[in-house]
């Protein structure tokens, strides 16, 4: 199918309320073009999964990424745009991580020849410690929650001059997840109708509302145990959240992002919070019905059409983003 080049432009950017832009976003997607994987896109009737039979489905596969989530995208974004600018201290990379952005920043550090350590918290799973000492990485456990492991990474990275990479909450970060909208826009023709995403500290849903640019309705997923959005909206700012669940080692982030926060008061339409027992649900029936092992946090926006929180319209295009895969086998109970 032969499509016209968008003819969307940025508008005139707020540095403040538009921290990210689409030409950002264009600069991250040539960068890491030879490091990431373009992700396929499944596209399904509604019935397929118990929905309407009137929706189209578009999962966009990015449990199949590199380091198995979409952190890749945005790590190597930045660690390709500090080698263009030299700046890459001796010291390698510095991270706090549920184990994903590690994994990322682990796996690109690894491309680039560099150092990497990873800071994690007691609750990151096995699967996800294992996978980062596989790509070299130093693993130090940071305190009992991602906001000790922040803060201890932070201390270390004062100490040691490393390159500090946020997990979710840095431009160059944003814009490598927002390479992932593009992806799927190129891929499908066009934006669908809404796009449903999950957010912890909400680099993703930043990147992604970013680049659709209120172009299409987002739905924002949260667990009930980690409602940074949610809170923040309820506050009129970023708040610490208490951090607990299912998903709490991918989702697991204390405060929004100041970008997410940014970002999301302009281009996300609305914000959704799913008990633990949907999301388990919906992860064990994108498994049974299509045989997709993936992590919880990767499952929300099913569950959020399976349990009628988000209620598509007839005959919508509904995006699902299928983030991540980071899990063990074992302790996965699914028929």
């Amino acid at each position: 199918m032969t499509t016209t080049p968008d003819p969307f432009l940025d508008p005139v950017l707020d540095p403040v309320l538009d921290p990210v832009a689409r030409r950002d976003i264009d600069t991250a997607a040539a960068r890491i073009a030879g490091d990431v994987r373009v992700t396929p896109l499944l596209t399904l009737g509604g019935a397929a999964l118990g929905l309407d039979p009137s929706l189209t489905l578009l999962l966009k596969l990015e449990q199949l990424q590199v380091g198995g989530s979409f952190k890749a995208r945005g790590m190597f974004n930045r660690l390709r745009a500090q080698a263009e600018r030299g700046a890459l201290p001796a010291a390698g990379a510095i991270v706090a991580s549920g184990g994903n952005a590690g994994i990322a920043v682990a796996a690109a550090a690894r491309a680039l020849g560099v150092a990497c350590e990873v800071f994690v918290p007691e609750l990151a799973s096995a699967a996800k410690r294992a996978a980062l000492v596989a790509l070299g990485a130093r693993v130090t456990v940071g305190g009992a929650t991602y906001a000790d492991a922040l803060q201890a990474a932070r201390q270390r990275q004062h100490e040691t001059g490393a390159l500090w990479m946020h997990a979710y909450d840095q431009p160059e970060v944003v814009a490598g997840a927002g390479t992932l909208a593009r992806e799927f826009e190129q891929q499908a023709g066009g934006l669908p109708d809404r796009l449903l995403v999950s957010v912890g500290g909400g680099g993703l849903v930043a990147g992604i509302a970013a680049w659709c640019a209120s172009r299409c309705w987002i739905d924002a997923l949260e667990p009930v145990g980690a409602p940074t959005l949610h809170a923040a909206r309820a506050a009129g700012a970023p708040v610490d959240v208490a951090v607990s669940g299912l998903a709490a080692d991918a989702l697991g982030a204390r405060r929004l992002g100041d970008i997410a926060w940014a970002v999301s008061q302009q281009h996300v339409q609305a914000v959704h919070l799913l008990a633990d027992a949907a999301i388990a649900e919906a992860q064990a029936l994108l498994w049974r019905e299509l045989r997709l092992l993936v992590e919880p946090a990767a499952a929300l926006p099913l569950a959020a059409l399976r349990q009628g929180v988000v209620r598509p319209a007839p005959g919508e295009r509904v995006g699902l983003v299928i983030c991540g895969a980071n899990l063990a086998l074992k302790d996965l109970e699914l028929p």
